[in-house]
C-alpha cells in the first residue's frame, strides 16, 4: 500500500514536497516513481529511481526543478518541488515498480497510491 501526503495550495515560485510512504511490502526492493494528472489530461510521468537512489531520472517538464529521493530506512519516497509553475497543477501519485523495468509508462508500475493534490497559483 502506497499513501501520498503533501500537496497543498502555493504560489508560482514556491516549494512542496511530497512523500510517500509504503506499507505491506519489500520497499526497498521496489524502484518507484512519481507521476501527476493535470485536470483533463493524461497521467504524466514526472521522476522515477531506483531501489537504491543511485539511478534517477526525470521528465523534461521538471529537470532542474524537482529531485526525487527515498529512505529505505522509512519506507517513503520523496519529491521535492521547487520552483513550480501553474501548469505544475495536478494529483501526484507514487508508484511501485516490482519487477525493476524502470521504465516511464504507467503501465510498467503495479502499484500505485491515492494521489495528492498540488495547486500552483499564477
Amino acid at each position: 500500500q502506497l499513501q501520498a501526503s503533501g500537496g497543498g495550495l502555493v504560489q508560482a515560485g514556491g516549494s512542496l514536497r511530497l512523500s510517500c510512504a509504503a506499507s505491506g511490502g519489500t520497499f526497498s526492493t521496489y524502484f518507484m516513481a512519481w507521476f501527476r494528472q493535470a485536470p483533463g489530461k493524461e497521467r504524466e510521468f514526472v521522476a522515477r529511481i531506483t531501489w537504491s537512489g543511485s539511478r534517477l531520472y526525470y521528465a523534461d517538464a521538471v529537470k532542474g526543478r524537482f529531485t526525487i529521493s527515498r529512505d529505505n530506512a522509512k519506507n517513503t519516497v520523496y519529491l521535492q518541488m521547487n520552483s513550480l509553475k501553474p501548469e505544475d497543477t495536478a494529483v501526484y501519485h507514487c508508484a511501485a515498480d516490482l519487477k525493476g523495468r524502470y521504465g516511464s509508462t504507467w503501465w510498467d508500475y503495479d502499484y500505485w497510491g491515492q494521489g495528492t493534490l498540488v495547486t500552483v497559483s499564477s
